[in-house]
């Protein structure tokens, strides 16, 4: 009797198990298909079959040094990826036509929101229109704020002093400085955003849940744009499997975190409280889930930004004795001897500290590329056809690679280009679109470089920092900012003065 129950229930089991066997393989042959059919039926320019076959690794370490080589070499400084079907651009003219000029019809558009969207919902950095300018509004009321650049920077001064200074301190083995920083700003973030603090920074170095999830979500999330077709992940999502099973996993450690704040601070009352996320309660008291999306962005660009605009930074000090020694020069004009943070008022007279904290990201900008999808036909500055619901792609990485923009030094780490009689002259957002530029410019940027500089002047005015290892170029995994592929290992010694 046993057995003839347990026959029908095995039989089911063995079915479903071939059916779902019989699917994958299937699935697996059908995404094959798919990517020799674009490979050779769609486009079989020289450009394509190269970025398809990835045959671009046999000389370059990142796809940004290989568009970067592409776009140097093309007259116009714009290309074509047409199995992508995307438009990239590194001529500031047509920068200018897309982020302000034309700003109504390059908008980030549905294929964008859709790669994101399980991820930042209705957050400002996944939405257009009416959802963008609402929270645009709300966003640059509260960070241009007196108060709350005084919270942000308080929240900084503090992390500093009690974590990352004596984390440093405390250590004479090689560390990953990448890790250090991550983990750092991350903490920063969580205080600003959520009045959370996930203690990263501890001397322990701990692992936190949220911080993990949040990196796993941003990297499968970015891998979704390089697949050869979004039906792909698509289907994985619907199937639930692969790396689309793993970023719902992870979103959902991410969603249960927020939900949980958001739900304490109701009960908590949240009408005293300076951060963020209760700044935001009491213009939006009755939406949790876009409470949810709003703050998840803000933590994306407040924490890998920061990160990865600093680990950019001191890879560049570490090989350019120099400007350290610049800077330490202009650190002790102006800080006193036994001052471990700059001040506010000291920051703003640093000008050739800001200057190198510009130069740094104009080679190794956070975010890396940045698109659009074209909402009309269109015709850029420099004759190229955009042809509705195209992808456009503007590249900070390679327009601060390009001689024709910054001249033959272009390859320098040089901060004097950003000086006039010693004092600090930013160029034009259009050329250096590192914050973006036009109605979508950074709203976080003041913010933003007043953390990079503190971090710069209390870690380079105490610490020698020198990048151990190999001596070629960074090399970057994909993502939705710039992350060094291993980390950045660092040998950090107390200075001697």
């Amino acid at each position: 009797m046993k057995f003839e129950v347990a026959l029908p229930y095995s039989m089911a089991t063995t079915t479903f198990t071939y059916f779902f066997f019989s699917f994958t393989v299937l699935f697996s042959f059908f995404s094959f298909l798919l990517f020799l059919f674009r490979m050779k039926a769609c486009c079989n320019c020289h450009t394509c079959r190269t970025y398809l076959t990835f045959s671009w690794t046999s000389h370059f370490n990142n796809l940004c040094d290989w568009y970067t080589h592409l776009l140097r070499n093309s007259p116009t400084g714009t290309i074509h990826v047409h199995a992508l079907a995307n438009t990239i651009t590194a001529n500031p003219d047509n920068v200018h036509h897309i982020l302000k000029t034309r700003f109504h019809n390059y908008p980030k558009g549905k294929p964008f929101s859709a790669i994101l969207g399980d991820l930042l919902g209705q957050g400002i950095f996944n939405v257009d229109g009416h959802a963008w300018m609402f929270q645009r509004k709300m966003a640059s009321l509260e960070l241009g704020s007196v108060a709350i650049r005084s919270y942000a920077l308080d929240i900084v001064t503090r992390e500093i002093q009690s974590r990352l200074l004596p984390i440093l301190a405390a250590n004479d083995a090689v560390l990953d400085l990448q890790d250090i920083l991550r983990r750092f700003s991350f903490d920063n973030i969580c205080n600003f955003s959520f009045g959370l603090d996930p203690g990263c920074l501890h001397p322990s170095l701990p692992v936190s849940p949220l911080a993990q999830a949040f990196d796993q979500a941003s990297r499968l999330s970015a891998e979704r744009a390089m697949m050869a077709s979004p039906l792909i992940w698509k289907v994985k999502r619907l199937l639930n499997v692969g790396s689309e099973k793993k970023l719902k996993e992870a979103i959902r450690v991410v969603n249960d975190l927020a939900e949980g704040l958001i739900k304490q601070r109701r009960e908590m009352g949240y009408s005293t409280r300076k951060d963020l996320l209760s700044r935001f309660m009491s213009s939006i008291s009755d939406n949790d889930a876009y409470l949810r999306d709003i703050v998840v962005s803000f933590l994306l660009a407040g924490r890998d930004t920061v990160a990865a605009a600093l680990t950019g930074f001191f890879w560049l000090l570490s090989r350019n004795g120099r400007v350290q020694s610049r800077i330490r020069e202009e650190l002790d004009r102006f800080m006193g001897p036994d001052e471990e943070i700059a001040s506010f008022h000291q920051l703003r007279e640093m000008h050739y500290l800001n200057a190198a904290v510009y130069e740094s990201m104009r080679l190794y900008p956070p975010v890396q590329f940045d698109s659009k999808f074209a909402a009309e036909d269109d015709v850029l500055p420099d004759g190229t056809f955009i042809r509705k619901g195209t992808r456009v792609t503007y590249h900070p990485y390679a327009m601060g690679r390009m001689e024709r923009i910054w001249g033959p030094d272009c390859l320098e780490f040089r901060p004097e280009r950003w000086l006039q009689d010693g004092v600090f002259l930013p160029e034009c957002p259009f050329k250096y679109p590192v914050f973006q530029a036009g109605p979508r410019v950074c709203l976080g940027k003041e913010l933003a470089l007043v953390e990079m500089k503190s971090v710069v002047a209390a870690l380079v005015r105490r610490f020698d920092i020198r990048v151990v290892g190999s001596n070629s170029e960074p090399r970057f995994v994909p993502g939705l900012t710039a992350t060094v592929r291993g980390g950045m290992p660092v040998r950090v010694s107390e200075r001697r003065r």
